[in-house]
């Protein structure tokens, strides 16, 4: 067999399918042309939409990133997960003081007083959006020069933490990627994505999958649900070693040990007391990232 090119497998004798599909959007309409059923089965997306069609689809989700990073031969990120919703400390600086004038003209109002707590909590996190934004710039500058693994900046590809990901990384002139996920309410990918390596998915699974298949190190700073839904799952898999041993580097333990008792599930014994060396508490980028070149051998 010929070797690959961009249409499939080389000068093999059948037409493409893009040629095909070509063909077909140029034929003359009659009954039965126009009719649903003669669309090509790949071509016709009330087809693929279909509830039957959803193997194809996850299918499709998985290999559709995967044959693009394999193209630019990235075989190892590292992963920054986050919250959507930690500004930079600028913003949180303006939100606080907005909230505080709020409240000072409205003293008795107990949602403005719950306000200026929450703007108050996030302008204290906010300098993590700074501590993302560096530790990306340092991995994106380090992969210019070294040697494989080169390392890439990978995240969720929305805003916040995520967004101060990409950016470091763009700082510097370098790479990353995000996934970003299709979501009811509209969610765009962050400016500092790699365009070319900005992807959107529709399953929450095969998102996951992809965080972790080239992971070599992960990095959790604080975030709510989907934080915790991505950090819990590296947890269970690293415990059942269903993925090989890599660094988990969480950042924040003030935050990380106030909204969850890690102790408590210990002595509830619900995990073992070795678990919690799944994970590691840093406190900033230059932490994190001389953890991260250890692991890798830099």
């Amino acid at each position: 067999m010929s070797k690959k090119d961009k249409r499939g497998f080389g000068n093999v004798a059948f037409p493409s399918a893009a040629e095909d599909a070509g063909y077909a959007r140029d034929i003359a309409e009659t009954p039965q042309t126009a009719s649903s059923s003669y669309r090509l089965a790949f071509t016709d997306e009330d087809f693929m939409l279909q509830n039957e069609l959803r193997p194809v689809r996850l299918q499709l989700e998985l290999l559709k990133p995967e044959m693009a990073m394999q193209e630019r031969e990235i075989d190892a990120t590292v992963v920054i997960f986050g919250s959507a919703r930690i500004p930079e400390p600028s913003e949180a600086e303006r939100e606080f003081a907005l909230a505080e004038a709020a409240l000072a003209a409205d003293a008795d109002n107990a949602g403005l007083v719950k306000l200026l707590k929450v703007a108050k909590n996030r302008r204290a996190i906010s300098h993590y959006y700074d501590e993302a934004r560096k530790l990306a710039a340092l991995i994106a500058q380090d992969a210019k020069d070294a040697e494989k693994p080169r390392l890439h900046v990978m995240t969720g590809g929305g805003p916040g933490i995520m967004e101060a990901a990409n950016r470091g990384a763009d700082d510097v002139g370098g790479e990353s990627i995000g996934l970003n996920i299709v979501l009811p309410h509209e969610q765009r990918p962050n400016a500092w994505i790699t365009p070319d390596l900005s992807f959107r998915f529709h399953y929450f699974a095969l998102r996951k999958m992809h965080f972790l298949m080239r992971a070599k190190a992960l990095v959790v700073f604080p975030g709510g649900f989907g934080t915790l839904d991505e950090f819990f799952e590296a947890l269970t898999l690293l415990q059942t070693q269903k993925v090989k041993s890599l660094p988990v580097l969480v950042f924040g333990k003030s935050f990380w040990q106030s909204v969850i008792n890690f102790d408590e599930l210990v002595d509830q014994g619900m995990i073992s007391e070795e678990d919690l060396d799944l994970f590691s508490y840093v406190e900033s980028a230059d932490q994190a990232w001389s953890i991260i070149r250890q692991h890798c051998g830099y």
